[in-house]
C-alpha cells in the first residue's frame, strides 16, 4: 500500500490511534512520553534553565522526494501549516531534489596596511601550508572524508579603514560544522598574522553560505489543478502571476519566502538543526542579486501541460553531532525520516519549502488565504475563549458555519452550548 492510501483521513484519528499506523508505517516504537527532554540534560543546555518550553509535533503525509517516501516530522504552532504540506504533497506529487556540495565558509577578518595584491601573492605561496594547518585543527573530520577545502582572500573597501576577509571552505560531512570551522579559523590565525601585515579582528563561521545549495522541482500536471483542463489552466497561469509578482516586490518576497520557512523551519526544529542559522541564510541568499526575491518560481508549461516550480536555498543543516546527540524527540525526528545523510535531509527539507510555497500560492490565487487558513484557525479560537476538550468540536462547527469568525462569535457559541 503506498503512502497517499494508508494515511488517508490521517488528520480524523484519534491521537492514539495515529500513533499506532505511524508504528506500522516505520516499523519502530515511539514512546511520546520517552520524547521529553530531561531537566538534567536541559539544564546542561543553557544558562540560567528554568523548565522547558513544548511545541505541538506532527507529522506532514504524502511527500515523496527522489521517489522515496516520506512521513516528515515538523514542530510548529500554526494550525494550517502540516495540513498545507500534507495537501500540496499529494498534488506535487514525486519531487526532484539535489544537494552537490555542503561547504561550509568561515572567514578570518584583518584590519591591513599592504596592497591586496602583495596579500593575494602572500596566500597563493602559502595555501598548501595553511590548508596543511586547517587540517591538522580538523584530523577527526579530515579522517572522515571532510575537512578543509579551499582557502582565498578579497579585499572588503570602507573609507576609513582596509579590511581582507580570508575565507575558508570546510567539507562538514553529515554535521552542521560550526565549532570545528571556528576552531579551524582560530588556529590559522596566528599564522594569517605572520605572513600579512595586518591584525585579526575576528575568527568565525558564516552563516551565508551559497556552496551548501539545494534544488527541489516538481511538475504538477493541469489535471491534479482542476478536473475542467480550463480552470485548471486558469489557475496555473495565476500561480505563474503570482510567482514572477514575488520575484519583483520585496514586500511581497518577503511575505512569500516566510511561508516557505513556515515547512522549513518546522522540520529544521523537529530535528534539532539551527533554524536560526537556516533563516539567516536563506534572506541573504533572497538578496544576492542586490534585491530582495523570492525563493522559489512557477511557470506554466503548455506543451505538457503542466505547472513547473522549483526552489533553490542553503540548507546547512546537520544529522549527527549538537542537540541532535542529546535532545530525544530530535533523535526520533531522524528516525521517522529514516536519514541518516545531511545532503537527504537538505533535499526532504527543501521539498517541503516547495510543497508549502505551492499550497500557499494555490490559496492565494484561488479562495483566498483566510478561507482555510481560518477553517484550521477556529480550534485555536475555541481554546482561546476556554472551552474544553469536549466542547471544542462544537464550538468549531458553529464557528465555521458563523458569518464572522474571531474571538467574540467563538464566546458566544460557546456561552449558547453551555446554556
Amino acid at each position: 500500500m503506498d503512502q497517499r492510501q494508508f494515511f488517508s483521513g490521517f488528520y480524523k484519528h484519534s491521537i492514539s490511534k495515529r500513533l499506532e499506523l505511524m508504528e506500522s508505517w516505520l516499523g519502530l516504537s515511539i514512546n511520546s512520553a520517552g520524547t521529553m527532554l530531561p531537566e538534567a540534560y536541559a539544564n546542561q543546555m543553557i544558562e540560567n534553565y528554568l523548565f522547558n518550553y513544548h511545541l505541538p509535533l506532527g507529522v506532514a503525509v504524502n511527500l515523496k522526494v527522489n521517489n522515496a517516501e516520506y512521513v516528515v516530522p515538523m514542530a510548529i504552532e500554526e494550525p494550517s501549516v502540516i495540513a498545507a504540506a500534507s495537501f500540496g504533497s499529494k498534488l506535487l506529487g514525486n519531487i526532484q531534489a539535489e544537494t552537490k556540495e555542503r561547504l561550509l565558509i568561515g572567514q578570518i577578518i584583518m584590519t591591513v596596511q599592504q596592497p591586496m595584491a602583495e596579500i593575494q601573492q602572500i596566500i597563493k605561496e602559502n595555501k598548501a601550508k595553511l590548508l596543511d594547518i586547517a587540517s591538522q585543527a580538523s584530523a577527526s573530520m579530515v579522517r572522515r572524508g571532510g575537512g578543509p577545502r579551499d582557502i582565498w582572500v578579497e579585499e572588503k573597501e570602507h573609507p576609513n579603514h582596509n579590511y581582507i576577509s580570508i575565507y575558508l571552505s570546510l567539507d562538514p560531512c553529515d554535521a552542521m560544522g560550526a565549532n570545528v570551522i571556528n576552531t579551524v579559523l582560530e588556529a590559522l590565525s596566528p599564522t594569517m598574522e605572520s605572513i600579512i601585515e595586518g591584525e585579526v579582528l575576528m575568527s568565525i563561521l558564516s552563516n551565508y553560505q551559497p556552496q551548501a545549495v539545494t534544488v527541489a522541482s516538481a511538475k504538477v500536471p493541469f489535471v491534479h489543478l482542476s478536473n475542467d483542463k480550463d480552470e485548471a489552466i486558469s489557475l496555473a497561469e495565476r500561480l505563474e502571476l503570482a510567482s514572477d509578482y514575488a520575484w519583483l516586490d520585496p514586500y511581497r518576497a518577503t511575505t512569500h519566502n516566510k511561508g516557505i520557512m513556515n515547512g522549513i523551519d518546522a522540520v529544521v526544529i523537529a530535528t534539532g538543526n539551527d533554524w536560526r542559522a537556516i533563516e539567516a541564510g536563506a534572506h541573504a541568499y533572497a538578496v544576492k542579486e542586490g534585491q530582495y526575491r523570492s525563493l522559489t518560481k512557477w511557470q506554466v508549461n503548455y506543451e505538457d501541460e503542466m505547472l513547473e516550480g522549483s526552489i533553490e536555498i542553503p540548507l546547512q543543516v546537520a544529522t549527527v553531532g549538537g542537540t541532535l546527540s542529546s535532545h530525544p524527540t530530535a533523535k526520533l525526528a531522524l528516525q521517522m525520516l529514516n536519514i541518516t545523510s545531511a545532503k537527504d535531509l537538505s533535499n526532504v527539507i527543501a521539498s517541503v519549502g516547495l510543497v508549502q510555497n505551492f499550497a500557499a500560492m494555490r490559496a492565494l490565487v484561488s479562495e483566498g488565504i483566510q478561507k482555510g487558513h481560518m477553517r484550521m484557525q477556529a480550534r485555536a479560537l475555541a481554546m482561546q475563549v476556554g472551552a474544553t476538550i469536549k466542547e471544542i468540536p462544537a464550538v468549531v462547527t458553529q464557528l465555521n458555519e458563523a458569518r464572522q469568525m474571531n474571538r467574540d462569535t467563538a464566546r458566544k457559541i460557546l456561552d449558547e452550548i453551555r446554556k
